[in-house]
């Protein structure tokens, strides 16, 4: 009797680790050769993927942003780029408006807060915007980094992702500020689109980069782990060491 259990409980875990797989696969995005990687000797954009453990973001080139703005008329970013003109970098990521903005360390989280914002449709979303001087590194100690080198072309179409999420007022061409963010100088935004199981933060990471050319699947990016866990997998992209030296 345990022998038939405990066979019928290794069938069940393999029918699991197979459907996994398979669901991995069907959603694999495969990226676009003619963005990513960029051709030996091009311009690049470097940007940054933050996974603070719970939650995760992008790191911007201010000036990069400025660029896109100007060239692209790109008002969103262009109203972010001159609110943090003291800073060389931006940190950038997006969310349940109530799970983000109550939940400013992984020792904030409560069960009801995540329940909610995985389960209840029609979650409204925030961006939070923070400044960054130097290597992001020196500012995010505790969480894990890698660089992604974007070509010119990639960087754009991420440019006008990033510029599409923040939510404009009626009649405004800016952002609307919903006051000051969790640490350093940030700021919340209100945003585009809703959260919920199967688009959180780590899902718009991951159209960002697909946005710019670099393969993503969407279904290990439900945890900011399953991110960097596939950026490494298919495209060679790794955990910077926190000392700087890379």
């Amino acid at each position: 009797m345990l022998r038939n259990a405990a066979r019928r409980v290794s069938v069940s875990l393999a029918s699991a680790a197979l459907l996994f797989v398979a669901a991995t696969i069907a959603t694999a995005r495969w990226g676009d050769r003619s963005l990513w990687p960029p051709a030996p000797g091009a311009p690049t954009t470097e940007v940054f993927i933050v996974s603070h453990g719970y939650h995760a973001g992008i790191v911007v080139p201010r000036a990069a942003l400025v660029d896109q703005a100007s060239r692209r008329g790109l008002s969103a970013l262009g109203y972010i780029a001159m609110r943090f003109a003291d800073f060389d970098q931006l940190e950038i990521g997006w969310g349940d408006e109530g799970f983000y903005r109550e939940v400013s360390t992984a020792a904030s989280l409560t069960m009801a807060l995540a329940m909610r914002a995985l389960f209840r449709p029609g979650n409204p979303s925030v961006l939070h915007v923070v400044g960054v001087n130097g290597d992001p590194r020196a500012m995010f100690t505790s969480s894990d980094l890698v660089r992604v080198d974007l070509s010119g072309a990639g960087f754009a179409r991420l440019a006008d992702m990033l510029d599409a999420t923040f939510a404009r007022g009626q009649g405004r061409f800016v952002p609307e500020e919903l006051g000051p963010g969790l640490y350093g100088m940030s700021l919340f935004f209100r945003a585009n689109g809703t959260f919920h199981l199967f688009h959180v933060c780590n899902h718009w990471i991951a159209d960002l980069l697909d946005a710019a050319g670099v393969p993503t699947v969407p279904l290990l990016a439900t945890l900011p782990s399953g991110l960097l866990l596939d950026l490494k997998w298919r495209s060679g992209l790794v955990r910077l060491p926190l000392d700087g030296t890379a």
